[in-house]
């Protein structure tokens, strides 16, 4: 089987425009049950037809077989309509670039250089599964700049990911590595024939394993999240704050006779925030994050699934939060900046910026041994021990002084900053606490800021700033002096760093382009 990154223009798999226009399919199926719902509770129960049914007037007419023959066109066109976008979507990689060329009557061509990808992710929805299909996302720096490939086979989407990073990582193709000959685009190799049980095996297999290709990440997760704590998580979050409060609203409203418009403004906000738990839910099961040559691997779902790589270099701001409510139990939750964001969501709900939906503090060191590896040692191990956990004091972080209790009553012990292997770490909170670490060879700007009230008091805030994300790098109150002395030293930390750094391109001899 020839690799899909030769350089050659390309198809997408060919089940493409089913997967497409059957979504008109199913909205005529659903429209014509939706309708026959009063025949059949005519014919079953004997409760006449209402007049108002379209359904009973074309049959009244009797001009049922035009009705269909009709619906069947539309079908057809639609089809056919999809099937020509299809023949006119290729795409090509190369050394340097993924190039996508769509469009009938307005084309489209979009280019997203290797050196600047920040994820491949793929996406195996439910119905494109069935069929063996998935869809990979190209995600790149800059706003709406994703190239998005659906869609490809399952163990092609596979294979193309990882020649895709392998290309981003600084290596090239072997002088010695066979290429077979230049097909015209959707030309596939000449292949044994497929029987009906060979397919079906192949689907049930995708189904239990997450990963078609058992070498592209190990089979174990680093983390384990039990289906209860998973579920404990859920419902201690804030919206079952919320939840709570509508329920007894409701309750209250319904004692003291009050009129109709507390369910009709309620109960429709009650039914999203239950579907929002649902989703969270069935996403996070599965989850699994893993490191493999080409950077972290993390998965999720269960009918549906994902997994996206993140290279080496491609993290610009770590996260790690605990809730109130979760603390307890000792979980917490790490998510991420990274420049490129991809448009499906993630385990918890965001767009693929959540690492690790809840978990132990032993869980947390896991995850960051992967996203950030040069911040393993026994020091930082120390550092981040007390972020979490310190309720301030001589611990290695310089904290906030007594006066900036006038404006953090509650968390200035708390709030403070040290510098540590390459990376600025900043510790926030007390209600709900906050770890934040931002590699220098990441940062882009610092900022202070002194408004008259902290001028008066001799405090100021400090900003780091990075590309777009949850995570927010910043510190309300600092001593002036200290802000000051934060600012030259995370200044000159990035210089520097930037200028070493070479895991963006990780498996190239000297981490630049030749």
């Amino acid at each position: 089987m020839s690799s899909l990154a030769d350089g050659e223009w390309h198809r997408l798999h060919p089940a493409t425009p089913l997967l497409r226009g059957g979504i008109f399919v199913f909205a005529a199926i659903g429209f014509i049950l939706a309708n026959l719902r009063e025949r059949v509770l005519d014919v079953v129960f004997g409760i006449p037809v209402g007049s108002a049914d379209p359904l009973e007037e074309i049959y009244r007419r009797g001009s049922v077989g035009w009705a269909l023959l009709a619906v069947a066109g539309a079908l057809v066109v639609i089809l056919i309509a999809f099937s020509l976008s299809w023949r006119a979507h290729t795409f090509r990689v190369n050394d340097e670039i993924v190039e996508v060329r769509s469009g009938i009557v307005f084309r489209s061509n979009r280019k997203a250089r290797l050196d600047r990808i920040q994820g491949v992710n793929i996406e195996r929805p439910l119905i494109p599964r069935l069929f063996g299909a998935a869809k990979l996302e190209v995600s790149v720096a800059g706003q709406d700049a994703n190239v998005p490939l659906a869609y490809l086979g399952s163990a092609r989407a596979d294979e193309l990911r990882h020649d895709i990073l392998r290309l981003a990582s600084g290596a090239r193709r072997p002088a010695a590595e066979s290429v077979e000959p230049a097909r015209e685009p959707g030309e596939g190799p000449s292949e044994p024939g497929v029987t009906v049980g060979g397919f079906a095996r192949d689907r049930v297999v995708e189904f239990l394993a997450p990963e078609l290709d058992p070498d592209a990440a190990p089979p174990e997760s680093v983390v384990r999240i039990p289906p209860a704590r998973l579920f404990g998580s859920i419902v201690l979050s804030g919206f079952t704050v919320f939840l709570l409060v509508g329920v007894i609203a409701l309750a209250v409203g319904g004692a003291i006779g009050s009129s109709g418009w507390l369910p009709i403004a309620i109960v429709p906000a009650l039914i999203g925030s239950a579907g929002y738990f649902l989703s969270r839910l069935t996403r996070s099961l599965r989850f699994s994050i893993a490191g493999t040559p080409d950077g972290v691997r993390v998965g999720f779902g269960l009918l549906s699934t994902s997994n996206e790589t993140l290279p080496p270099g491609r993290v610009h701001a770590i996260g790690i939060s605990q809730p109130l409510l979760w603390r307890p139990f000792g979980w917490w939750q790490v998510r991420i900046n990274k420049a490129g964001r991809s448009v499906s969501q993630g385990a918890a709900g965001e767009a693929g910026t959540t690492v690790l939906p809840v978990g132990t503090a032993a869980d947390v060191a896991r995850v960051l041994e992967l996203i950030l590896p040069g911040y393993t040692g026994e020091e930082q191990g120390a550092v981040i021990e007390s972020g979490m956990h310190s309720k301030g004091g001589s611990d290695g972080f310089i904290n906030a002084p007594r006066r900036a209790a006038w404006l953090r009553p509650f968390s200035w012990r708390r709030t403070g900053y040290t510098l540590s292997a390459g990376a600025v770490v900043l510790r926030r909170g007390i209600v709900s606490r906050e770890l934040i670490l931002v590699p220098l060879a990441r940062l882009q700007s610092v900022r202070i800021d002194q408004g008259p009230v902290r001028r008066m008091l001799g405090l100021a805030s400090a900003r780091l700033h990075t590309v777009a994300g949850p995570v927010s790098a910043s510190l309300a109150v600092v001593d002036a002096e200290e802000a000051v002395r934060l600012f030259e030293a995370v200044a000159a930390g990035a210089v520097s760093c930037a200028t070493s750094d070479t895991s963006h391109r990780w498996n190239h001899p000297t981490g630049v382009f030749e």
